[in-house]
């Protein structure tokens, strides 16, 4: 039997020339972010510095303009700031190492920021179409001119951190979470910006609110994004664009292998995809040999690093049982053209 951890010199040779060629494969999922976790810290502060200082002068002034629009703006502020702050303590929490009972670090604490991130924009969406309604139903008197100035240094405001962001590592649902909190707030101030110029020139109170509900539905749009992808991740699911049927067969046509079951794919955070899988060679072939050349295959079509893959030799004809191996097989079995008599 051939593991990934028995066979280390060949394994980590094979490791270290499969990083030297790199990811130029069909689906992004490798381990390469192009930027530090440092450099990705300080966009994230530069940001949470802008995004917290004008969130204060824009709660004021939307208590004084009586505009929903800004308030909504200022709320989702609030959570951008949040995000920002939950995205920095998640990066420092998944940066230990692993270590006791945490064998994977915890490198999840990102995917549960990312969580929070979209819960936080589900619940403010469904307030503000809540508030938005009412005020289109018995609309206050709005200061328009309060509302376009606020609007548009807010636009300015959001563009920078916007851009702070999108030069960090976005392949991380963490950071990707806080990046949508806003880009979001920033379509929000558009909308507001634009809200407060037909008030201020025409008087009509309820663009306030619709402004508001369009920013509550981009917000429902983005949380059910984050909280669909994070929960993809606690589910243990296949990463998005891997089909793990397709990854089974493309195993079993390796040369020598019978069958190919106890497949198993999941993300232990994003952009960490890892495979485990239970595969059986004809007898007399080099376990070790198949083992490379089904972890190359993996690495260079689907840019899966991380692998557990154990291999036997088949017993039986035309293929091996699968409990002949396995006390409690899980998932499908792939089948190889490989028979247990030969190749």
């Amino acid at each position: 039997m051939a593991t990934k951890d028995t066979d280390e010199r060949d394994h980590s040779h094979e490791h270290e020339r499969g990083h030297e060629h790199g990811h130029s494969h069909g689906h992004a999922h490798g381990h390469s972010h192009g930027v530090s976790e440092d450099a990705d810290r300080r966009y994230l502060t530069g940001a949470l510095i802008l995004i917290a200082g004008f969130m204060a002068v824009e709660v004021v002034i939307g208590f004084i303009a009586q505009s929903l629009a800004l308030i909504t703006d200022a709320g989702h502020m609030l959570t951008d700031a949040a995000a920002i702050v939950f995205a920095l303590i998640a990066m420092r929490i998944a940066a230990r190492p692993a270590a006791g009972p945490f064998t994977y670090g915890h490198k999840r604490a990102e995917i549960i920021s990312a969580q929070v991130n979209g819960i936080t924009l589900l619940l403010l969406s469904a307030w503000f179409v809540y508030e938005g309604i009412h005020r289109l139903i018995d609309p206050p008197a709005v200061e328009g001119l309060y509302v376009v100035v606020t609007g548009a240094a807010g636009i300015a405001i959001n563009i920078v951190a916007t851009w702070l962001l999108s030069k960090a590592n976005r392949n991380s649902l963490n950071i990707e979470g806080a990046f949508q909190h806003l880009l979001n707030d920033l379509y929000a101030f558009i909308g507001t910006t634009i809200a407060g110029l037909i008030v201020w020139l025409t008087g009509w109170a309820r663009a306030d609110a619709i402004a508001a509900l369009l920013v509550a539905a981009l917000m429902l749009k983005a949380g059910w994004g984050l909280v669909r992808d994070s929960g993809r991740v606690f589910m243990e699911a296949a990463p998005t664009g891997v089909r793990p049927d397709e990854v089974g067969a493309r195993t079993a046509a390796l040369d020598h292998v019978v069958e190919v079951h106890d497949l198993h794919i999941w993300e232990v955070t994003s952009s960490f995809p890892a495979l485990s899988a239970h595969i059986l060679v004809v007898p007399g072939a080099d376990c070790h040999a198949v083992r490379l050349d089904a972890e190359q295959m993996l690495h260079d079509v689907y840019g899966i690093d991380h692998t557990t893959l154990q291999v036997d030799h088949a017993v039986s004809e035309p293929v091996a049982p699968v409990d002949a191996h396995c006390a409690d097989p899980h998932g499908p079995v792939h089948a190889g053209s490989a028979r247990a008599s030969g190749a």
